[in-house]
C-alpha cells in the first residue's frame, strides 16, 4: 500500500512541477541598437510608422519614465545583465578586445540569461552580444545563453554586411559577403534564426529569447530598396553621406567604419520600417504556435540616437522633446521607451510612470521566475507595477556614470537631475541642477536657485560609486 501511495504521490508531484513550468510565461527581450525616445510612433514619431510597436504598447503597459543602463551599448547592456548600475557594474565604457570583441563580463555575477537557465528555461540570443571576446568569460555560452547567433563584436556590427556571424562558438561565413562584395544581409539572416528558434520550442517548455537588434545602429542600410525609394519620395532630396577613410566596403575598409549612402535619411525611415516588420513576424508567429497569451514581450533600446554614419536624428526629432543624443547624460542620451506585453496577465493600453531603468529587470525577473538572488543589485523589481498592483517600491534615485568625453555622471532624484561634466580634467566640477516635472528638456540649470538641492545630490554622487581599476572617471583613481 506505501509502495502504491509513494508512486502515486510521486505522479503527482510531477505533475505539479510540470503545470507551474507551464505557467511560467516564455519571454522574448527584444532591444533596439541607438534607437531615440522618439524614434516610435507611440511616442511621437510623424515621418514614418511603427505600427507593430505600437501595438505591443496598446496591448500592454508603455513606461515613458524608463532609462537606459548607460549612454552607449556595453554599459547599457552591462547593466541590464547584471542589475547594477554603472557605478557598479562591471562593463562601465566600450572597451576594444583585440582581434575581436570587447571587454568581458566576468563569470561570478548572476546575470539574466543565468537565472532564466537557473529556472529550467531554454535560452538563447540572437543579434549583437558585445560583453566578451569569444571563448571569454563574458561570451554567450558563459553566461547562460544555450543558444547563440550574431555579432559576437559590436565594432563589427557597425557593418550590415559582415563576412561572417558567430553561431554559439563557430563562425558562420555568410554567402556572398567577404568585406566587398555585400550579398547577404545580416539582420535578415539573424531575423529568420530567431523565428527558427521559436519554432523549435516545444510547447509548455518556457524559452528565455534575448534579440539585440543591430538597427537602426549606423551603418545606415536597409535590406529593401524599395522601401528606401518609397521614403525617398517622401522626404525628398537630401545631402548625401560619404564616408571618410576605409568607411566604404573594399580592400582598404575599415571593419568598425560605416559605408557611404545617397539617402540617409530615407534609409534609416527604410530600417526602422524593416524592424517593426520583424517584431509583427514575431508576434505572428507566437499566435500560430499559441505561445501568445503566455509570452511577455519586452521592447526597448539601449540608448539615444546616434549621430554616425550620416543619421539626421533631428529631421526626425528621434530624441523626442529631450536635450542631447548617444554620449550624452542629458534625458535624450538615456531616456528611452519601454515596452512590456503579456496578453495573459497585463492589462492593455495602459502608460505608466514609474521611474525605472535597466538595473530593474533583473530583480523583476527574479520576483516574477520566484527565484531569491544572492548578490546586491542596485535594482527593484518592476512587477507590480507590470501587473498593475496597488503596492510598487521607488527608488532613492537613479545614477550613471561615463567615462568618455572627459568623464560624467548625472543622478535623478525624484523630479530632481543632477549633471556633472569635465571631471577628468576637474573633479570638482558643478554639479547642473534640472526640475524634469517643469523642464523636461533640461534648459534652465536651478543649481544657483536650490544650493541645497545641489548639496543633496553631490552628497547622493559621492556615495553612488565604488572605484574601478579597468574604468578611471576621475583622475588618479586605482
Amino acid at each position: 500500500m506505501c509502495k502504491k501511495l509513494s508512486f502515486w504521490l510521486f505522479l503527482f508531484l510531477i505533475h505539479l512541477s510540470a503545470n507551474a513550468q507551464s505557467k511560467r510565461p516564455n519571454v522574448i527581450f527584444i532591444l533596439a541598437d541607438d534607437m531615440g525616445y522618439g524614434d516610435l510612433g507611440v511616442t511621437g514619431q510623424g515621418k514614418f510608422q511603427t505600427p507593430n510597436i505600437d501595438q505591443l504598447a496598446k496591448d500592454g503597459v508603455l513606461f515613458t519614465q524608463h532609462y537606459a543602463g548607460s549612454t552607449v551599448c556595453a554599459p547599457s547592456r552591462s547593466a541590464l545583465m547584471t542589475g547594477l548600475h554603472t557605478g557598479h557594474t562591471p562593463i562601465r565604457g566600450n572597451k576594444e578586445m583585440q582581434p575581436e570583441g570587447q571587454y568581458p563580463l566576468p563569470d561570478s555575477l548572476m546575470t539574466i540569461p543565468k537565472l532564466f537557465k537557473k529556472a529550467g528555461y531554454t535560452t538563447a540570443a540572437f543579434g549583437k552580444w558585445g560583453l566578451g571576446f569569444p571563448e571569454s568569460s563574458g561570451s554567450p555560452e558563459n553566461q547562460g545563453i544555450d543558444e547563440f547567433f550574431g555579432y559576437n563584436c559590436q565594432r563589427l556590427a557597425h557593418r550590415y554586411y559582415p563576412e561572417y556571424l558567430w553561431e554559439n562558438r563557430e563562425k558562420f561565413f555568410l554567402e556572398g559577403n567577404d568585406w566587398t562584395e555585400k550579398t547577404t544581409y545580416a539582420p535578415d539572416l539573424i531575423h529568420r534564426e530567431a523565428l527558427s528558434f521559436i519554432k523549435k520550442q516545444a510547447p509548455g517548455k518556457p524559452f528565455f529569447l534575448y534579440i539585440p537588434l543591430i538597427i537602426p545602429h549606423a551603418e545606415l542600410a536597409a535590406s529593401s530598396m524599395e522601401r528606401v525609394k518609397k521614403f525617398h519620395s517622401e522626404f525628398g532630396e537630401e545631402k548625401a553621406h560619404v564616408a571618410g577613410k576605409g568607411g566604404d566596403y573594399g580592400p582598404n575598409m575599415n571593419l568598425g567604419g560605416y559605408q557611404s549612402n545617397l539617402y540617409p535619411r530615407a534609409t534609416f525611415a527604410a530600417m526602422m520600417e524593416e524592424m517593426d516588420i520583424q517584431v509583427g513576424e514575431i508576434v505572428q508567429l507566437l499566435k500560430e504556435r499559441g505561445m501568445d497569451e503566455n509570452t511577455l514581450i519586452i521592447f526597448t533600446t539601449d540608448n539615444g540616437p546616434h549621430l554616425e554614419g550620416g543619421h539626421d536624428p533631428n529631421f526626425f526629432n528621434s530624441n523626442g522633446p529631450y536635450r542631447g543624443f548617444k554620449r550624452d547624460l542629458y534625458e535624450g542620451g538615456i531616456r528611452v521607451p519601454m515596452i512590456m506585453r503579456w496578453p495573459s496577465e497585463i492589462s492593455g493600453g495602459r502608460v505608466s510612470e514609474h521611474t525605472s531603468a535597466f538595473w530593474d529587470f533583473l530583480p523583476t525577473f527574479s520576483e516574477m521566475l520566484e527565484i531569491q538572488l544572492d548578490q546586491l543589485t542596485d535594482g527593484i523589481s518592476m512587477l507590480p507595477t507590470m501587473l498593475n498592483q496597488a503596492k510598487q517600491n521607488s527608488h532613492e534615485y537613479l545614477y550613471w556614470e561615463f567615462i568618455e568625453q572627459g568623464g560624467k555622471q548625472a543622478i535623478r532624484k525624484g523630479k530632481w537631475k543632477g549633471v556633472r561634466t569635465g571631471l577628468q580634467k576637474n573633479p570638482d566640477a558643478a554639479l547642473e541642477l534640472y526640475d524634469l516635472e517643469t523642464d523636461p528638456e533640461e534648459k534652465y540649470n536651478l543649481s544657483e536657485k536650490y544650493p541645497e538641492i545641489v548639496k543633496e545630490l553631490m552628497l547622493d554622487l559621492s556615495q553612488a560609486r565604488t572605484i574601478s581599476p579597468v574604468w578611471q572617471l576621475f583622475p588618479g583613481e586605482k
